[in-house]
């Protein structure tokens, strides 16, 4: 661990990739090691400007990475491109094929692709992001870029571990009623309506005006911020300089209030409650007492001679009763 440590701490791409999947790892024998890599990349302090990127499946959000991302890497910073991929609820695989949609910036030796599974997790992202995230910071890459599954209005969970959330939106995908739906829009800071190119520019421009007459009927999450809506084309690269001008004046305005770090401090309280949660579920269903009751329990449950929330409150009283303490 101390070598690896010192890998990535040096900015070695290939053990960043290894550390992602050592704190991506669920085997039990894995958590005490990657507790210590985590250790290793806190101590570092270093940091870097956290960007969620959301939107519906096609809406272009790795052709935006991409164009982005080639953008900053000319300006001089180092990218680094955690991409959520949706897994199936049958197999239980992931394609995984962010970095092919990304050609240019997957082969650009100043940027960095990850592309993970969902796995069970809903809210777009990965249980591990955050983890991943630190470990790019660590190796010193100063924008991480957060790129969503893709599912639309329940996929808030990247605003809580980023400190600009970006939603993407197709030219003529709903007027200002649509853009009023409570959500996914009330915690964008900036919304970009992509394909502002060819014929359907006009719609683009359209669309933007709905959308910014709909955020005047919403109340920002921040409050020094007000929420702004530009059009783009990340195919031909219009508005890529605008995009990042906006979101480095957010980022300042933010500091400037003190609202950054509270921001960062919310989100590694958030953090340590999911992950509370994630552990204590892992926990109830690991006991073996606990164990023993659940066939017994679905099959009334099945039934319909059980609620499911006595069944749930019963497993839980199993536990309390063999772990009073």
């Amino acid at each position: 661990m101390k070598e690896l440590a010192e890998q990535l701490l040096a900015g070695n791409r290939r053990a960043l990739a290894k550390g992602i999947t050592l704190v991506e790892s669920t085997r039990a024998a894995d958590r005490s090691r990657a507790a210590d890599l985590m250790a290793a990349s806190l101590a570092s302090g270093r940091t870097s400007l956290r960007i969620g990127i959301s939107g519906s499946p096609g809406v272009g959000k790795s052709t935006l990475i991409e164009t982005l991302g080639q953008y900053l890497t000319e300006a001089g910073h180092r990218v680094a491109v955690l991409a959520v991929d949706p897994t199936s609820a049958l197999s239980g695989g992931s394609i995984l094929g962010d970095k092919t949609r990304m050609p240019l910036l997957s082969v650009n030796p100043k940027a960095f692709i990850r592309p993970s599974p969902a796995g069970t997790t809903l809210g777009g992202v990965t249980r591990r992001t955050r983890e991943s995230m630190l470990l790019c910071e660590a190796a010193g890459f100063d924008v991480t870029l957060i790129e969503t599954v893709g599912v639309g209005q329940s996929e808030t969970a990247v605003s809580q571990m980023t400190d600009l959330f970006v939603l993407l939106l197709a030219p003529g995908g709903g007027d200002d009623l649509q853009g009023i739906k409570r959500g996914i829009m009330e915690l964008a800071d900036l919304v970009l309506v992509n394909k502002a190119d060819g014929p359907q520019q006009a719609l683009s421009q359209q669309t933007v005006a709905d959308y910014r007459s709909a955020l005047q009927l919403m109340r920002s999450r921040s409050a020094v911020l007000t929420p702004e809506v530009l059009a783009c084309s990340a195919l031909e690269g219009y508005g890529i300089d605008a995009i990042w001008a906006c979101l480095q004046r957010f980022a300042q305005q933010l500091r400037d209030a003190q609202e950054f770090e509270s921001r960062r401090s919310e989100q590694a309280k958030s953090w340590m409650w999911s992950e509370t949660a994630e552990i204590l579920l892992a926990t109830l269903k690991s006991h073996p007492n606990v164990a023993s009751l659940v066939p017994t329990l679905e099959a009334k449950v099945l039934q319909g001679e059980l609620p499911a929330t006595v069944a749930a409150q019963r497993l839980v009283d199993q536990l309390r009763l063999d772990d009073p303490n």
